[in-house]
């Protein structure tokens, strides 16, 4: 599930919004408010339920050899066990909209698109179907672990790009 050209989506467990209207996420590193939005190569990032902790890699031209191979030179997300049973039952949606009312933002490379004003879907809330399937058919590898922290940590002292997200949801530490 993947925008078109000219789109961003919006993922939510909600099939019923008919209008987005800007606020300050309890979770949100910016003290403006936004609607946020993703474009096709974020999207998978959001293939999750809201609240899964997740980290997630992916080479870069200053990846070296040895941490392609941690990868298998293919992006990877990996979730905790116990969120597979959430992941597997959720039942995830997507809103489109016109990309022409949104705008990117992070810094030094963007994450996301937001919109500053109120806009409504370009229409009904879609099913996104099979998170699982909808990983394999991207050709991401999807992997599971007891405890998030310890791939984190190997993730973030890589030559990898990486995000994670929800790690606040993350079980603690061993």
């Amino acid at each position: 599930m993947r925008p078109a050209t000219g789109q961003v989506l919006h993922f939510s467990e909600n099939p019923r919004i008919t209008r987005f209207t800007p606020h300050v996420a309890a979770t949100a590193r910016q003290s403006e408010p936004y609607v946020w939005a993703v474009d096709a190569e974020q999207a998978p990032a959001y293939w999750f339920p809201r609240g899964c902790p997740r980290v997630l890699a992916w080479p870069s031209p200053r990846t070296t050899a040895a941490d392609r191979r941690f990868l298998f030179d293919r992006r990877l997300h990996a979730i905790e066990y116990g969120w597979l049973p959430a992941v597997q039952t959720v039942r995830l949606y997507a809103y489109r909209f016109d990309a022409a009312a949104f705008r990117p933002i992070g810094s030094p490379r963007p994450h996301a698109m937001v919109a500053t004003t109120p806009v409504a879907p370009l229409g009904p809330a879609e099913p996104v179907g099979d998170l699982l399937a909808l990983h394999e058919a991207a050709g991401i590898q999807f992997r599971l672990v007891e405890n998030l922290w310890p791939i984190v940590d190997e993730i973030a002292a890589s030559t990898l790009e990486f995000s994670g997200i929800r790690l606040r949801n993350a079980a603690a530490r061993k």
